[in-house]
């Protein structure tokens, strides 16, 4: 029972030489660069993994003088994962060196699978492996960019990628709304290109994970954010280059099946027929008479860059002075506009008002003219 409590109080105190002995000998992390063979090293660190599993779980299940001390273990356990980061170099710098594609390619199947993440099509590979590391190899890590060949990163890739994402986007936005004004296509194409949704997709595969950048980028939300953004346009470029018969219609395909989901939701997006100002300006429109189309207040702003306008519409003549007619909102001011006429058509009791004077008035100016040609 004393020694119980004894080894309770040792963890609780999180003396650092202790836990970091209890992390090295449960993990074993210390032999991983003894092994020799690919196959030894995936074992090893799958080992690895449901170890170090086991002792955070541990951890949380504890008593709470022992959670309590969480926070210091914790410096032992980034110790281990750096530990285990390294076995898994040495896994890829093992399978490199061995001159052999097929493993090289085994090997980044097995680490990253690319069957297809829950919820996102499957990740088409790439096939030239030179390209594929550069990829995620981010300019900063291979030394001066005007000394260093920059196909050993992602530095041309990336701009290569950017201009096919944006086309591939550009065509889908094409096809799936038809006689769309083109500013609101640029809207909705930034929606689908924007550095945060390519991040987002670049998290979703583990291209993070997979990237060598510079350290001091992992603390720069916006700056490894944009990292992201380029390592997921330099795939697109390597999956292209990589297989110049079908490189392009399987990225293409790939990129679609992404963005659908995203723009499944903006089918409401499709121009209206824009009728209601011809039909209401056909009603009470008359000499000297104006139909003004206002804006009530400043848009709203949507994710994606889209904005959501709204505008009201205000009749001036027939006896009225700015007198309001109607209301609506829209993703353009031509939308906000048109539904605020169709609202106007609706309130029925005063545009028959208006339309009754426009009548009387009419047939006042018909007589009159009658009147003096006879005369």
């Amino acid at each position: 029972m004393g020694s119980k409590r004894k080894s309770e109080d040792s963890i609780s105190r999180g003396t650092p030489d202790n836990t970091e002995k209890r992390v090295k000998t449960s993990t074993g992390l210390e032999n991983a660069g003894a092994i020799s063979s690919e196959s030894s090293f995936q074992e090893q660190i799958r080992c690895h993994l449901t170890e170090l599993e086991k002792l955070i779980g541990q951890m949380m299940n504890s008593p709470d003088s022992i959670r309590d001390h969480i926070t210091e273990a914790r410096h032992d356990i980034v110790k281990a994962a750096a530990k285990l980061e390294k076995a898994f170099a040495k896994t890829k710098d093992t399978s490199s060196s061995g001159g052999n594609d097929s493993n090289e390619s085994k090997h980044s199947e097995q680490n990253f699978d690319i069957s297809g993440t829950p919820g996102l099509p499957q990740l088409p590979p790439i096939k030239d492996k030179s390209l594929e590391k550069a990829v995620f190899t981010h300019p900063g890590v291979v030394g001066d960019c005007n000394t260093i060949s920059s196909d050993l990163s992602y530095d041309r890739l990336e701009i290569l990628g950017d201009a096919y994402v944006e086309l591939i986007a550009t065509r889908l936005v094409w096809d799936r709304f038809p006689n769309l004004p083109s500013g609101r296509m640029s809207q909705i194409r930034e929606l689908l290109v924007k550095n945060e949704t390519l991040a987002e997709y670049a998290t979703s595969y583990g291209f993070d994970r997979r990237a060598s950048v510079p350290r001091d980028h992992l603390n720069q939300p916006k700056r490894w954010n944009k990292t992201k953004g380029d390592i997921f346009e330099a795939y697109v470029a390597a999956i292209i280059l990589s297989d110049r018969t079908n490189g392009y219609d399987v990225a293409e395909r790939w990129l679609s099946q992404l963005w659908i989901p995203k723009l499944s939701g903006l089918d409401h997006v499709r121009p209206p027929n824009f009728q209601c100002k011809e039909a209401l300006a056909k009603k009470i429109m008359g000499k000297g008479v104006k139909l003004k189309y206002i804006d009530e207040r400043p848009p709203i702003q949507l994710k994606g860059g889209m904005q959501t306008f709204f505008v009201g519409v205000y009749l001036t003549g027939w006896g009225w002075d700015n007198q309001h007619l109607g209301s609506g909102q829209g993703l353009s001011k031509t939308s906000a506009g048109d539904q605020a006429a169709s609202q106007a058509l609706l309130n029925k009791p005063l545009i028959d008002e208006i339309a009754a004077v426009k009548r009387a008035y009419d047939a006042k100016t018909k007589t009159e003219r009658a009147t003096l040609n006879q005369s």
